[in-house]
């Protein structure tokens, strides 16, 4: 019986330290004070070289918008999609937003957007954080199925824990019931 355990020990052992020498992955190790060679400097013969016109005025073709101009005016041209009470279906007036918001994503590849899913507060925490999900991933899949990359789109429920209105009648309420997009930084 104790020739069984040392033996079962062994393997134990054995097999531990194969996994061990297995899993640990070698790193390449380069000298110190070594850096990779830059590329040598192309050469341009100075008669190839043309100097500005000082006279000539800029087109606005020609003027660069600033970095993030069109990420930022895109956004501001994506509406939020509203929902009815208890539902997370889209009606036709959303499958128009979405196609419209699905324009200006296909229009501007930088532009990643994040689709919150919020709800009005009448529910339970739980049963409105999981419609809120629903609405999220619902317009989430319109935009999808529209052509847009899915890994550019995320999607967060908040519930009733950020409401729009935060009034407690029927006019505040259908505010809130909605899929908001927010660029992603």
């Amino acid at each position: 019986m104790t020739r069984k355990k040392v033996l079962y020990a062994a393997l134990v052992l054995l097999t531990l330290a194969l996994l061990l020498s297995l899993g640990c992955a070698k790193k390449k190790v380069t000298p110190t004070g070594e850096l990779p060679s830059a590329p040598a400097p192309s050469r341009v013969p100075a008669e190839e070289i043309t100097q500005p016109d000082v006279n000539a005025q800029e087109t606005p073709a020609q003027v660069e918008e600033e970095p993030g101009a069109e990420i930022t005016a895109a956004a501001s041209k994506l509406k939020d999609v509203f929902f009815a009470f208890d539902e997370y279906s889209l009606t036709e007036e959303a499958r128009e937003i979405l196609a419209s918001d699905g324009k200006v994503l296909s229009q501007t590849r930088k532009l990643n957007v994040v689709i919150e899913g919020h709800c009005d507060e009448r529910g339970t925490v739980e049963y409105n954080l999981a419609l809120g999900e629903k609405r999220a991933n619902s317009a989430k899949s319109y935009l999808v199925n529209y052509g847009i990359e899915a890994s550019r789109i995320s999607t967060v429920s908040y519930g009733k824990e950020r409401p729009f209105d935060p009034g407690h009648d029927e006019a505040a309420w259908a505010k809130n019931r909605r899929a908001h997009f927010v660029v992603q930084k």
